[in-house]
């Protein structure tokens, strides 16, 4: 039974589902979210939302898992788009993407995530960082360039680094790293 007027014939609910969380994790975080809150958005029963998500935790993983999806396409393209300085490109993208998208990528770095068994978020994580690590060359290079852009993407988005254009210093520490 649909919580709203319309009857709800959907071909893809989790889609659905995932779209409506992340509306709400962008407007409020994760604390923001709730299945009953999501079902509502997606104009469907709590009951449909359980049959696909079983708790709060595993819809977080499944977002945790879309942002890592769409994580190591940003930085793909990002390489692939700067072949002489793949690093660089993919250090913009990485703290880009943080800016752009907060509340994801908190989630996507945060404890709930980092401690979640899920497949799929685990399958999704390797991915992204495979696509650093292949650019990189080395273990050791990958987490020191790893290293830099998160720490610089944290700094910015807790406000522990004031920056009238975050971009241009991002660009600046890492010119003057690789020089």
């Amino acid at each position: 039974m649909s919580t709203s007027d319309r009857t709800y014939h959907h071909g893809d609910l989790l889609t659905a589902l995932l779209s409506a969380a992340e509306t709400l994790l962008d407007e409020g975080g994760d604390g923001a979210l709730s299945l009953r809150e999501v079902a509502r958005r997606a104009g469907v029963s709590p009951a449909a939302a359980y049959r696909h998500v079983p708790d709060k935790e595993a819809l977080l993983a499944k977002l945790a898992a879309r942002g890592f999806a769409a994580f190591g396409v940003a930085l793909g393209q990002a390489a692939a788009a700067a072949p002489g300085v793949p690093l660089d490109a993919m250090g913009l993208a990485y703290v880009e993407f943080a800016l752009a998208r907060p509340a994801r990528f908190r989630l996507m770095f945060g404890a709930i995530t980092a401690r979640s068994k899920d497949e799929a978020l685990g399958a999704a994580r390797r991915e992204a960082f495979a696509v650093l690590s292949g650019v990189a060359g080395s273990r050791a290079a990958s987490l020191r360039a790893w290293g830099l852009v998160h720490g610089l993407a944290m700094l910015l988005l807790d406000g522990a680094l004031a920056a009238e254009d975050p971009m241009a210093l991002v660009r600046e520490v890492l010119t003057r790293t690789a020089a």
